[in-house]
């Protein structure tokens, strides 16, 4: 196929990501935008075999292209049928250390010629360009930090060898730093000496060190930060390694991906309440916390109810927002949650979903859930949208969430969390909190929302907690 023609359809796939990036922005588009994504990737996979060019430049037969497609659909399929929706924050994590070792490896086999086939022509590293070289070393750098942070979120999030809580040392920070120096420090010997590749090894094996110093300060609670913050990286790493094959669509994509996960880290960022230079540097949640004690806070003020006292709550209220945590997803409650606004709304209750940017383990992790339970998307509405309307409230259902409604943000200047924008369900005529204790979240403190004089407390697992309250609305005859 000629390069015009390869161009073009380049630049259809182009505009298909941005499209399909701009639909991702709003759960009402965000099916469609995945569509146009996906799309726009098999454009640009199918205009790539067709190039003559690139395999006349002898890269790899079309039985191994197709033999590695097969492979990793196959793999990629099982994984999406089987995984968990609980799971989908380190399956994101998973996925984002694939496309940075991808970028690595790409990165490295254009630098050594392996066999001498490879864009090159065999000429070997001398004849890369400066520019090349550059980017190859960005790609080692930012390839091999995606891929070893990634694994550590991983493994933070499935719990199996790294603790949930940040893991710190004495100096971790001047490491940090030498590391990142000593990086740059090989990949410019490499660009000055291309026949020495040992330094590119050299860049990848320092690289990886550094990703994993960099994410193991990281705690659960920033998982968000650092899930967005990581798909940047795997993006500017894919962008770097565009430059290297001399692709202008690896650019353009890398690019989007890039961009678009920098942006939603600083959305992230504002929503805990830290600055991006605090996640650049590797320290989430690294700092100290105030000893605060619980019984203080909660000195015999808790009020335990039950199902039954919550039903005969809401047989009179009128407006009734949930608000979903990371519990809701432990427990996978969504769907009896929408069984149990279903009943509600049939009675000519208002229902809401109150959504906060960092609920869960990853960007949007509520929004997937009840999108599974088929829960409208002009119902989800985002803190800025929903916190006015909280005075106006009746009766606020909170489902395994804790930080992202503690009051301590917005009235205890002293409080770890103090600053960081919550979720004002405080405000509301009544709170039912639906928690299996009283245990604090990943902040570490205790909430004073559970003594309020307007608050409940719900004890036990949130699925069965709702469904008992949902049958007790229709044994009460609500529904």
């Amino acid at each position: 196929m000629s390069p015009t023609i390869i161009n073009l359809a380049y630049l259809g796939a182009s505009i298909l990501f941005i499209l399909g990036v701009r639909g991702l922005t709003h759960p009402r588009t965000a099916v469609r935008g995945n569509l146009l994504g996906a799309t726009g990737m098999l454009v640009a996979v199918v205009a790539t075999l067709l190039d003559a060019e690139v395999f006349g430049a002898g890269v790899a037969g079309l039985g191994v292209i197709l033999a590695g497609l097969a492979l990793g659909s196959a793999i990629g399929g099982t994984l999406a049928l089987r995984i968990k929706m609980t799971a989908m924050p380190e399956m994101v994590a998973f996925l984002n250390a694939f496309g940075g070792a991808a970028s690595a490896f790409v990165a490295g086999a254009v630098l050594t010629d392996l066999g001498g086939t490879g864009l090159v022509s065999g000429a070997g590293p001398a004849a890369l360009q400066t520019h090349v070289l550059v980017a190859t070393v960005v790609s080692g750098i930012i390839g091999s930090v995606t891929f070893w942070g990634s694994l550590v979120a991983f493994d933070k999030l499935r719990g199996m060898f790294l603790p949930d809580a940040p893991v710190t040392f004495a100096g971790q920070q001047a490491i940090n730093v030498v590391l990142g120096l000593i990086a740059i420090g090989c990949g410019a010997v490499l660009v000055s000496y291309p026949e020495m590749t040992e330094a590119y090894f050299a860049v990848v094996v320092v690289g990886s060190v550094l990703g994993i110093l960099l994410t193991i300060p990281i705690g659960g609670a920033d998982m968000p930060v650092a899930i967005a913050l990581l798909n940047a990286y795997s993006g500017l790493a894919a962008a770097s390694t565009g430059f290297v094959l001399n692709n202008d669509l690896l650019v353009i994509t890398g690019s989007l991906v890039g961009a678009s996960g920098i942006i939603l880290t600083q959305i992230m960022c504002r929503a805990m309440n830290r600055s991006l230079v605090n996640v650049l540097v590797g320290a989430i949640a690294a700092g100290d916390t105030k000893k605060i004690d619980a019984d203080a806070v909660y000195a015999g003020r808790v009020k335990r109810t039950s199902a039954e006292e919550v039903a005969m709550l809401l047989e009179t209220a009128r407006r009734v927002v949930i608000v979903p945590g990371y519990g809701l997803a432990v427990s996978q409650a969504q769907h009896q949650v929408r069984e149990l606004a279903t009943v509600l709304e049939g009675r000519g209750v208002e229902v809401e979903y109150a959504i906060h940017p960092v609920a869960g383990r990853m960007p949007g992790h509520m929004n997937v859930l009840l999108a599974e339970a088929d829960v409208e998307y002009d119902k989800l509405k985002e803190m800025d949208t929903v916190n006015p309307t909280f005075g106006q409230t009746d009766v606020t259902i909170v489902i395994g969430a804790n930080d992202i409604v503690n009051p301590s943000a917005r009235t205890d200047p002293s409080s770890p969390i103090a600053g960081m924008p919550i979720l004002d369900v405080d405000k509301s005529t009544s709170v039912v909190i639906i928690k299996r204790s009283l245990s604090p979240g990943f902040a570490g403190i205790p909430n004073p929302l559970f003594a309020a004089d307007n608050a409940l407390m719900l004890f036990g697992d949130g699925k069965q907690a709702v469904l008992e309250l949902t049958a007790a609305l229709k044994d009460a005859g609500v529904g």
